[in-house]
């Protein structure tokens, strides 16, 4: 039994902001010194590692199980089924429903639940949940799913990978320019042909680890304030994902049955461009070859990184054909990955 993807969809925020929307910001070292840099020099520099020009933010009245809820909306579509009939809405995201004018989470009740509220499905036997997993949370959520599917405990699976980041930096940490809004979905079904999910890999480490990314205290000490925001060592991130990712990908992939040769598309984590043409250049070294042309596509560059949306809205774009030179066909052998907080790393190989 192979479980397979029937309904994409993702929303794309509205607001877009520039690099130049940050040339105002006081940008500080964590210990709070000023950085002897003009603006200009830092967001220029910090566009050369990260390939961002721009990204999205939520308008202030939609929060992200609004986000979610949109993106649901167009899997379901997309896939033309009842929502009735969905037996598990699984939503990843990591800091829960954030009022554009607080940074406070509001998890309760869950996201998932908000968004089953919003689609009006009546169904009790639907079961509704989130999942906090760091950026893999998306496809962490997509391997749970097939689980449920393969053991029979259902049919039909609304998957949800959605975040509001912009409500929960800090103004005055240059990693701020990074994060960005946004949600992707997939339904996920039993498949009648070899099309699916063919393998996965899932691996959380903890012991050194687990406080790579964490929430802290804004850089500026002048602010007396009890608020937390989001924080990153990036560079102990970087060594410990061009060390451990491309590992768990071929890990993946051998155990899968399909040749290096095989593989069309990489939809990775838009987590920093240089810092993901790494991962898959070391993933192809692995098996001594060079990494081809268009193997990886991305969307970091103009929606920045929006944590667990980044994976679904990029395949969502490709099968929509609303990313340019970019395509899956019928088939086709991609591979989904991603690394984040926790840390966690996972993968799934996937045949279109």
């Amino acid at each position: 039994m192979n479980i397979k993807i029937t309904g994409t969809g993702s929303y794309i925020p509205t607001v877009v902001k520039k690099n130049d929307h940050f040339y105002g910001n006081e940008f500080l070292n964590a210990d709070g010194s000023k950085i002897n840099r003009k603006n200009d020099v830092i967001v220029s520099k910090f566009k050369a590692i990260t390939g961002i020009e721009e990204r999205r933010y939520a308008k202030s009245d939609l929060n992200t199980s609004d986000l979610a809820f949109l993106a649901s909306q167009k899997a379901i579509d997309n896939a033309k089924i009842n929502q009735e009939d969905i037996d598990y809405i699984i939503v990843a995201h990591n800091y829960g429903d954030i009022n554009s004018n607080s940074i406070q989470s509001d998890m309760v009740p869950s996201l998932a639940a908000r968004v089953k509220h919003l689609l009006k499905i009546k169904n009790p036997k639907c079961i509704a949940y989130d999942i906090l997993f760091g950026c893999p949370g998306w496809v962490e959520a997509t391997i749970q799913a097939n689980a449920f599917i393969k053991a029979g405990l259902a049919k039909k699976c609304l998957v949800v990978g959605a975040e509001t980041l912009s409500r929960i930096t800090d103004p005055h940490d240059r990693d701020s320019m990074i994060y960005s809004d946004g949600a992707g979905a997939v339904i996920l079904e039993e498949s009648n042909d070899d099309a699916g999910i063919i393998h996965h890999e899932t691996a959380s480490f903890t012991l050194d680890e687990s406080h790579f990314i964490y929430f802290g205290e804004t850089y500026n000490k002048d602010i007396q304030e009890d608020s937390r925001y989001i924080k990153m060592h990036g560079r102990k991130i970087y060594e410990f994902a061009l060390t451990n990712v491309p590992l768990a990908m071929q890990s993946c992939l051998d155990k899968s049955g399909y040749d290096i040769k095989d593989v069309k598309k990489i939809l990775i984590h838009q987590a920093n461009e240089k810092m993901d043409e790494a991962i898959v250049n070391r993933f192809y070294k692995l098996y001594d070859l060079d990494m081809p042309k268009d193997i990886m596509p991305m969307t970091i560059g103009k929606l920045g990184n929006s944590s667990v949306a980044t994976v679904p809205t990029l395949y969502d774009q490709i099968l929509k054909n609303q990313l340019e030179g970019q395509e899956i066909k019928k088939g086709d052998i991609i591979i989904f990955a991603s690394v984040g907080a926790g840390m966690n790393i996972n993968a799934i190989v996937y045949k279109q």
